[in-house]
């Protein structure tokens, strides 16, 4: 999955925490976001929209920040999903220290092999299936159409 791909993936799936997200999709996605915050820290500089002790936040990071907390949550989401573990794991981020990097490690980590229980493998698709995604449809005389 290419750069634009996995934007355009995260913003279409931006309240989809359901199914499973690859390792590119996440760290593409990240390194989206980071580059927001960039443009978005000189742009409140430059129009002097910063407010704080020493100008360290502004307006425009903070609705930007907003902006795209709800797709990083559904793909950080969907990326514990493919490594077989629950949503739930995200609660680490309130570990101020330790939580943080137990959840870099299950980003790293690689998919699960297989459909688990959260869905197909979004890297080849649903098991016995390694043409591409989606499989496709069954032959002709399965009796799947009702025939």
């Amino acid at each position: 999955m290419d750069f634009m791909t996995a934007v355009k993936t995260c913003f279409s799936k931006y309240v989809d925490f359901n199914g499973r997200a690859r390792r590119s999709e996440f760290w593409w996605w990240a390194l989206f976001t980071f580059l927001v915050g960039i443009v978005a820290g000189i742009l409140d500089r430059a129009l002097g929209t910063t407010y704080g002790v020493n100008d360290s936040n502004g307006l425009i990071g903070t609705l930007s920040s907003l902006a795209l907390l709800l797709p990083g949550l559904a793909v950080a989401a969907r990326r514990l999903h493919d490594t077989g573990r629950s949503a739930w794991w995200l609660l680490l981020i309130i570990v101020v220290f330790f939580g943080w990097i137990v959840l870099f490690v299950f980003y790293v980590l690689d998919s699960q092999p297989g459909d688990n229980r959260f869905g197909p493998n979004p890297k080849t698709g649903p098991a016995g299936y390694d043409g591409g995604y989606p499989p496709p449809p069954p032959a002709y005389g399965s009796g799947q159409y009702g025939a």
